[in-house]
């Protein structure tokens, strides 16, 4: 019986500790499970609201949103100074301030009833605007009827071999040519760079269609072929087209846009030609000038050693405003890498973690017009920028398969593995090198080493109205933000 007491008592001694001796989670594991998707979709919801008209750089609805942004970092303590009269109402100008950067940029708006006609092989396709085809947002004003002339990709580079103007006369023609580059080509292949070969031909206007045969780097970025907003910079009025569309102006010559697309893959030469149709491109355009403003917010480090250092998180809130009727709410893109930038900043600011080095929050304006924003801060930067120890770049990120894309440049990709470790996320990690495009890419030509998130898979309705809140999934913004999170701890702390 003594033996038996003795050994009850030692077992019970040595038993498992009840719920309340267990020992409190890790400060970074208490951070990543107080993240809320509810308040993600919050700020999603509000931001791609009619209210803010699609958050356009320049106008009086992308200052509104700066103005949101603002608020809340200085609710949480990270935004000190320079944003008391960023407001709507008042001179529409952002005062100096080391919290607040502004420039003044042009805004275009195409205005009234946007008209696209083709017509080919005895058929005009009727269209409609945001469905069928899209125009480029800084159009000229235009009225013009005229014929199509198919030029492949749209290059004229003699020097790498390609020509796609080669023997073709584009004088007062509309030029129809593919989004992207054939395979093996290595030039430029932009769309400024394409509408500037078109304009020195003599084309009066362009059309642009993503083919049906999509590029591994389009099909890992969720590409699509629908019709998508864009600007040109640059004089020639244009639209973005769909496939099916493209096919009407082909058919006349018995040829189809995907037969022509492999063609010109497999380097079979230029596939230019007169294809017979005739397109009409009507709308009118108005311009002004507004203040393009980045919002920035400061976690300061708790390291004397490492505290003048940052890792800077960034997310643009800009879309495309409305045009002729239809809105681009921008819920996708990019109210969902805003609302994730907002929530990383409010857990940091709550939660017990106190990272050595300094964390910057901040929101660009400016991405759709050539990533005016991200680079107004490189020239500018609130810390010098061989200070960043990485900028963190949160784009599109509430839409796709469930799976998160991260595309990392200047720092090993074991450091993004171990962030998806922390996050408890390794098995949904698409690693990859350099993506082209984004607020990443000035720090990247600056020397700063650059993380990019995305939600990997499709995103049907990228730069396109239909682009609004009840299309972004929650469960997707959260394993962005846990991973965003993990990733700022790792980067932060690290010695």
């Amino acid at each position: 019986m003594i033996v038996t007491l003795i050994l009850l008592c030692w077992l019970l001694m040595t038993a498992p500790a009840g719920a309340a001796d267990t020992p409190e989670p890790s400060p970074l594991r208490s951070a990543l499970d107080s993240l809320s998707s509810a308040r993600m979709m919050a700020d999603v919801t509000r931001l791609s609201a009619a209210d803010y008209n699609g958050r356009q750089t320049g106008t009086a609805d992308d200052l509104l949103s700066a103005s949101l942004i603002a608020e809340r970092l200085h609710s949480l303590g990270l935004h000190p100074r320079g944003t008391d009269s960023l407001t709507t109402e008042e001179t529409r100008v952002v005062p100096p301030g080391r919290w607040a950067q502004s420039d003044p940029v042009t805004v275009s708006q195409l205005t009234g009833r946007m008209r696209l006609e083709v017509s080919g092989g005895g058929r005009t396709a009727s269209t409609q605007p945001g469905t069928d085809f899209l125009p480029i947002l800084d159009s000229p004003s235009v009225d013009v009827t005229a014929p199509i002339l198919f030029v492949g990709y749209g290059l004229s580079d003699p020097s790498r071999g390609v020509d796609d103007y080669v023997g073709l006369d584009a004088r007062g023609k509309i030029v129809l040519f593919l989004r992207g580059k054939p395979e093996g080509y290595d030039g430029p292949s932009g769309l400024t760079d394409k509408v500037r070969a078109a304009r020195e031909k003599g084309a009066v206007a362009f059309l642009t269609v993503t083919g049906p045969v999509l590029s591994p780097y389009e099909a890992r970025r969720g590409m699509t072929v629908a019709p998508m907003a864009a600007y040109g910079a640059d004089p020639l009025p244009g639209a973005w087209i769909t496939p099916d569309l493209a096919d009407v102006a082909l058919a006349a010559g018995g040829r189809t846009l995907r037969q022509l697309q492999e063609r010109l893959n497999q380097r079979a030469g230029p596939q230019s030609l007169t294809t017979g149709a005739v397109a009409r491109l009507a709308w009118e355009r108005s311009q002004s000038r507004g203040p393009m403003v980045n919002v920035v917010g400061a976690l300061p480090g708790q390291d004397s050693r490492k505290a003048s250092e940052a890792v800077l998180i960034g997310a643009h809130r800009d879309h495309f405003g409305r045009h002729g009727g239809l809105l681009f709410p921008g819920a996708d893109d990019n109210a969902s890498g805003t609302a994730v930038l907002l929530e990383t900043a409010r857990v940091l600011a709550a939660s017990r973690i106190k990272p050595k080095r300094t964390v910057l929050f901040v929101s660009f304006s400016g991405e759709e017009q050539g990533l005016l924003g991200s680079r107004l801060y490189v020239n500018r930067p609130v810390l010098p920028l061989d200070r960043l120890a990485a900028m963190i770049n949160v784009d599109h990120a509430g839409v796709g398969n469930g799976r998160l894309t991260v595309g990392v440049t200047g720092l090993a990709r074991e450091r993004a593995a171990d962030a998806g470790r922390l996050a408890g996320l390794s098995d949904l990690l698409d690693l990859f090198g350099f993506f082209p495009g984004g607020d990443h890419v000035p720090f990247k030509e600056a020397g700063v080493p650059t993380v990019t998130v995305v939600s990997g898979g499709p995103h049907p309705h990228f730069h396109q109205p239909a682009d609004r809140a009840e299309t972004v999934q929650p469960q997707i913004l959260e394993k962005a933000a846990r991973y965003v999170l993990a990733l700022t701890w790792l980067l932060a702390d690290a010695e």
